[in-house]
């Protein structure tokens, strides 16, 4: 749009003075209908702690952005809590409020035809919804992270929601007691922000700073921190200057600069989910993209921090040890970064990390110097083999054994599999299977926190097997697969797994793989019929005729 006015449409010329009455009426001035005027995407809401700072953080945003001579339209935009859904029904929405929060903002955008947009967003599917519509609108856009949650204490350790999880297993092993278990969720969250380890909203913000859609050390703030609401209203003061530049999303979001994003999260340990994610915001912005980018960049970027939920730290630690500039500035200096990406303040990666140390602090652990790393290689695997013709998605750090052959423990939901574990039916050296649990057979494809979280906490994590057509939270590791495509709902080769199947896990050699002849399968294939629709009707419904296969990025457009 020329002078950069998308708004001047609906604010200039006599035809549209009723638009001017209507905004008006809702603060506008003679003199600001000549001003760009900017979405406000607030997420805020009491449902999780991740969100409830959110308010705050948008209005320090608007306020900045009428300082810098913009016009704010604050709109609200939902969210789903992960931790609050987990092992229920109501986690068949999480994904799917993804993809909400990316029509909402795109709808509300596009139809007030505003000059660009700030997300403010916490909780996981926050981040990949709002950047998702940004890339699709391509007008000037900056995301806020609303911050991570300081780690609550018991017994001196640091406890993030996880804890609490793990605690249900040890628990049902007779490890910990009933009171030792009420004081673990008494205080594993102490106040608002995002889960505390380098889970899938750590995660994903720490990949927007590191491809240059939010400002340079917002990702691993605390909420509670005064810095937080500065770096708000900064981020709205740089939003300003790139509608004045022209300086666009797709600009930003490339190949090159999503290479940057997944190297950033295999250094930081990161989620699975960020997998799922970046496919779908590769596809919104039409950037070639596939699920096998990430075994490439996997193999040559080592694993440089010690997070939770494998590791010993959590963000706000990494923050005081410098944060995601240190990590990329170590990226650079070996040659894992692409320096002339450009980012929303207009510099280059280069430019916004010519200050920064060439090595971490030796006062610090969380950030491991080049020559020591966590692990030598990226711990998100992409395996394949006749289970997964498609791909799946391995977490393989905080493993003792890459690999395991053992027997197939069948289960047609998370709920049956869950019964079964707290019932001690789960042997070590089993290979569980969870399926229908796909992003079309759940719909929704839940995360399998619940029962990993529960195998841990049982001591099983390094001696069971688990794989899923479903997700895994970011706080899962252990011998865990997910993402299995094609899923069990559209005749996936894990519909036709039987109990007692030999099924191989092999991280080292990228393979997952169901150990029966192909005459057996061919024959179970043919007997084998599609199951009816979980729902007929409403949101789910609509989700499950549209949503792609994981390997696609679970996307619905």
């Amino acid at each position: 749009m020329p002078d950069n006015k998308r708004s001047q449409i609906i604010t200039q010329g006599t035809q549209h003075a009723p638009s001017r009455a209507m905004l008006r009426a809702v603060g506008f001035g003679d003199g600001d209908f000549n001003k760009p005027i900017v979405g406000v995407a607030n997420g805020y809401s009491t449902i999780t702690p991740c969100n409830k700072g959110l308010n705050e953080l948008s209005l320090k945003a608007e306020l900045a952005l009428r300082k810098a001579g913009a016009m704010p339209q604050m709109f609200g935009t939902i969210t789903v809590s992960d931790g609050i859904s987990m092992g229920t029904e109501g986690m068949k929405y999480s994904l799917v409020s993804r993809e909400v929060i990316a029509d909402s903002i795109e709808t509300c955008v596009q139809g007030g035809s505003m000059d660009g947009v700030i997300a403010i967003g916490g909780c996981d599917k926050n981040m990949p919804g709002a950047m998702i519509a940004i890339a699709r609108m391509n007008v000037p856009a900056i995301f806020v992270y609303g911050g991570t949650i300081k780690p609550g204490h018991y017994k001196n350790q640091d406890l993030t929601v996880v804890s609490v999880f793990e605690a249900v297993g040890q628990h049902s092993a007779h490890k910990i007691d009933d009171e030792e278990l009420l004081q673990i969720e008494r205080h594993a969250c102490p106040g608002a922000g995002s889960c505390g380890g380098m889970y899938t909203a750590n995660t994903m913000s720490s990949a927007f700073e590191a491809m240059g859609m939010s400002l340079p050390y917002s990702s691993t703030m605390s909420a509670e921190d005064d810095e937080k609401l500065i770096s708000a209203g900064q981020s709205a003061e740089a939003l300003v200057n790139a509608i004045k530049k022209q300086i666009l999303p797709r600009d930003i979001i490339t190949r090159q600069s999503i290479e940057n994003a997944i190297a950033v999260i295999m250094a930081v340990g990161g989620s699975t989910n960020a997998i799922l994610h970046f496919l779908a915001i590769a596809h919104a912005a039409n950037v070639e993209w596939c699920i096998d980018d990430f075994e490439r960049i996997r193999a040559k970027v080592p694993v440089l921090c010690d997070l939770k939920p494998s590791g010993r730290y959590v963000a706000a630690d990494l923050h005081q040890a410098g944060g995601i500039p240190q990590v990329m500035k170590m990226l650079l200096n070996h040659g894992l970064l692409h320096g002339d990406c450009i980012t929303i303040s207009g510099q280059t990666i280069a430019e916004v990390l010519k200050d920064i140390p060439d090595t971490p602090r030796a006062d610090q652990h969380v950030i491991r110097q080049w020559n020591n790393p966590m692990y030598a290689q990226g711990h998100l695997a992409i395996l394949k083999g006749n289970l997964s013709t498609e791909g799946c998605v391995a977490k393989i750090s905080g493993i003792k054994n890459p690999k395991i052959t053992g027997p197939a423990r069948v289960f047609e939901s998370e709920e049956t599999c869950m019964a079964a574990i707290m019932a001690r039916k789960i042997q070590p050296g089993d290979v569980v299977v969870i399926r229908y649990e796909g992003p079309k057979g759940g719909p929704g494809m839940r995360e399998m926190l619940s029962p990993t979280a529960a195998l841990i906490g049982e001591g099983l994590g390094d001696s069971v097997g688990l794989i899923t057509d479903g997700r895994f939270s970011g706080g899962t590791y252990g011998m865990v697969v997910g993402h299995v495509a094609p899923e069990a709902f559209v005749g996936g080769t894990i519909a036709l797994v039987q109990e007692g199947d030999s099924i191989t896990i092999d991280a080292e050699q990228r393979l997952l793989q169901l150990n029966v002849p192909d005459d057996v399968l061919a024959q179970r294939r043919a007997a084998w019929q599609p199951p009816q629709p979980r729902y007929a009707r409403g949101v789910l419904a609509k989700y499950a005729k549209l949503v792609s296969s994981a390997s696609a990025g679970a996307i619905t457009d």
